[in-house]
């Protein structure tokens, strides 16, 4: 009889591990510290992340699994592979950058926000999302999506009497859990004609599912598609993205633009292209619908924000990201046609790896913005070169990347990536509709940034940037550029074989 013991990789496992456990840490040691030195569970839970991180760099010699079957070893609950590495990367430097502005935002804001818990919450949610990617078992899966979404609820409405921020958790705890009921319904519709979890082992037995159960099998594989849908904001699951981002504390959305589309993607990812390749033909339109559908409606939303309305600058990033997740969307849904599935995944993720560094910019510049003008409206950026030279400048940068304009180099780049996936696999009526969306964007993005380098109205206020806001934007501004002036590197990284 064979062992049931399974011996357990601790290197694999150890960039979201250490995440979990700098968590416990800070959550224990907010129990003996004074109020007078919360602070430092801010520094230490940013030095975590950055540990975290830097662990990523051992897993680059090979592929590496754990958690394994004893009597079948390959079959695994974790993997640390390209595509996990790369993914995790995104999720730990997206959550860095966020802890980055968490330090001066909760300096500011002044005991409305518990510091022990929020640096609890954020480090757990990112240890779920760091998981996500290395899972290949339905069970696992949904634990880490779970785990990188309930600490999320709780960081949204964090802020004590704050009617706009509890409204806004409410509005993500509701769609979340609706989100994660249809996905578990049709995760077990899969279990139920396959007898698996295991992602590959579902791939090949779902293609031999009894007459019986083939309408269980289609019904899971439909609903499970919807549940991830709601993770990655698509339309028509995106209603909660607007109020959610605005009613949170900046940072917060911040890290929900970026890791928490990073872990909705990964999971639709991992299930579409890995499990569920020979239902294509069900996946395939319906992700094709919903990319289209998605930049129109993202887009078109950004296009409608008043300049001096209150928080409309936040609004436009969140429903700029919306028509990002719907460019996000196409080169999944390239996979389906495509003889080179791997190839559009790869499109994905250096899209992604562009996106996540220049939003987290754009948002770092929002905070620092929204410090002096708590309204943070679009019409406060006015004349922000008078005053803030380099931050306008780096903005106008990040702006024009999402873009896809020069000099944001990696933008432009990572569009004709995803562009090219969609022409590759004869979607080209969707490469049409993204043509079209990006004029679109060109408006709202290209305006934001002319009103950078307008005369202020009145004197402009001239303030000092704390230390841990400027690390912040100067990480993503050389990221950025970094990106821009060697986009090969993303591309050739991502092209090679992920699976």
């Amino acid at each position: 009889m064979s062992s049931l013991v399974q011996s357990v990789d601790w290197l694999a496992i150890a960039p979201p591990t250490i995440a979990a456990v700098v968590g416990l840490v800070v959550l224990v040691a907010d129990l003996f510290l004074d109020e007078r030195r919360k602070g430092l569970l801010g520094w230490v839970s940013v030095a975590g992340l950055a540990v975290a991180t830097l662990m990523l760099l051992p897993l680059l010699d090979g592929n590496r699994a754990t958690f394994c079957l004893t009597g079948d070893p390959h079959l695994c609950s974790y993997t640390a592979d390209r595509f996990t590495l790369v993914i995790q990367l995104l999720v730990l430097l997206g959550a860095l950058l966020a802890a980055l502005l968490s330090v001066t935002t909760l300096k500011d804001a002044r005991k409305t926000v518990p510091e022990g818990e929020f640096w609890f919450l954020l480090l757990s949610s990112s240890a779920g999302a760091a998981l996500l990617p290395a899972s290949r078992d339905l069970a696992t899966l949904i634990v880490a999506l779970e785990v990188a979404s309930l600490p999320a609820f709780a960081l949204v409405g964090i802020r004590y009497g704050d009617k706009r921020s509890s409204e806004a958790a409410l509005k993500f705890f509701l769609s979340s859990v609706t989100a994660t009921a249809v996905s578990l319904m049709g995760i077990s519709f899969v279990y139920a004609s396959t007898g698996s979890l295991y992602l590959v082992r579902i791939a090949d037995r779902i293609q031999h599912v009894d007459g019986q159960l083939h309408t269980l099998a289609q019904a899971g594989v439909v609903l499970t598609l919807v549940g991830f849908a709601f993770k990655t904001a698509a339309v028509p699951f995106h209603f909660w993205v607007p109020d959610t981002y605005v009613g949170a504390p900046l940072p917060v959305a911040a890290y929900l633009s970026v890791v928490g589309k990073a872990v909705g993607f990964s999971g639709l990812i991992l299930v579409t292209v890995v499990a569920l390749p020979s239902y294509a033909d069900v996946w395939g339109p319906a992700l094709a619908a919903l990319a289209a559908l998605t930049m129109t409606v993202g887009n078109v939303g950004a296009l409608r924000q008043q300049a001096t309305r209150a928080y409309s600058a936040v609004r436009l990033l969140a429903w700029s990201s919306v028509g990002q997740a719907g460019y996000l969307l196409v080169p999944i849904a390239a996979a389906a046609y495509s003889k080179d599935a791997q190839k559009s995944i790869g499109s994905t993720v250096a899209y992604a790896l562009m996106y996540g560094a220049v939003n987290l910019g754009a948002f770092a510049v929002a905070a620092l913005v929204g410090r002096a003008k708590a309204l943070n409206r679009i019409s406060d950026y006015r004349g922000l070169y008078a005053s803030h030279p380099l931050a306008a400048l780096l903005l106008a940068f990040f702006l024009l990347c999402l873009a896809g304009l020069p000099p944001g180099i990696i933008g432009l780049f990572a569009k004709v990536t995803v562009f090219s996936a969609a022409v590759d696999a004869g979607l080209g009526w969707l490469a049409v509709v993204m043509a079209v969306n990006v004029v679109i964007a060109l408006f709202y993005y290209l305006q934001w940034t002319a009103l950078l380098f307008r005369a202020p109205e009145g004197e402009p206020e001239k303030h000092r940037v704390p230390g841990p806001l400027t690390a912040a934007i100067a990480l993503t501004a050389v990221l950025g550029i970094a990106l821009s002036g060697a986009p090969q590197l993303v591309l050739r990284f991502s092209a090679t074989a992920l699976f």
